[in-house]
């Protein structure tokens, strides 16, 4: 089974522990895999900013990149969303499209697991993406695979549905209105005293973690779910 590892622009240029963690682990579980260096956004901020055309020649490249494999796997549920529900309505049904999955989403359907031996001491909030939420359904992937931590704790909040207030291109346009969903967001989350806030896309974290900082508090200490997961690496 051929692996082509998606990298995308955000865990790239500002997470790329979670990058490692997630190829660390694939490669752990004796999977083959692949990183192709020519591989570039998948266009969701063209596409959502309304620039189809320029989302069209992205997606394309995306396809001719990641051909080759049995299955593409990345870190993030929004980018994942794109290639799977977006893609098509740009280029039609690529087989490609329907090859990739998000991490968690992978690692409970395709490899059919659900516990990997992880291991993390704490309470935790999980901030799941909308993307991943509502988009790929894979909100129970997420889940199962947080269940079986060792020694992690799942704190349930109020806000565990809600939005960060991100949105790529919604944060530029509207920074307000972005800004007070993150705090609104993170209200019950801190109201809650955990330890970490693990979520399934840098993007989200960069959100939370920005106004986590702006306020000078150095709790929750946000993680990804792939440097969460790869905890295996260290129990074993």
């Amino acid at each position: 089974m051929r692996i082509g590892l998606f990298i995308p622009c955000f865990i790239d240029a500002f997470y790329p522990k979670a990058a490692i963690a997630t190829l660390r682990l694939l490669e752990h579980l004796g999977l083959d895999v692949a990183y192709p260096h020519e591989q570039t956004c998948c266009g969701q901020p063209q596409f959502n900013a309304g620039h189809r055309s320029e989302a069209r020649a992205l997606a394309e490249r995306f396809c001719r990149v990641f051909r080759g494999f049995d299955f593409v796997v990345s870190p993030s549920g929004s980018c994942t969303s794109m290639v799977r529900n977006h893609f098509p309505s740009l280029i039609g049904n690529d087989p490609v499209c329907s090859r990739t999955f998000e991490l968690c989403q992978f690692l409970t359907g395709p490899l059919g697991l659900s516990e990997l031996g992880a291991k993390l001491e704490g309470r935790a909030a999980l901030h799941i993406g909308c993307h991943q939420r509502r988009e790929l359904h894979a909100a129970p992937a997420v889940q199962t695979l947080l269940d079986a931590v060792d020694g992690l704790e799942l704190v349930e909040t109020e806000a565990d549905t809600w939005c960060c207030g991100f949105g790529g291109t919604f944060s530029v346009k509207f920074p307000e209105i972005s800004t007070a969903m993150a705090e609104r967001k993170l209200e019950p989350i801190l109201a809650a005293d955990v330890d970490f806030l693990i979520s399934t896309d840098a993007s989200c974290l960069m959100q939370l973690s920005g106004v986590l900082s702006r306020k000078q508090l150095a709790s929750p200490r946000p993680m990804h779910v792939a440097e969460v997961l790869a905890t295996c690496l260290e129990a074993s």
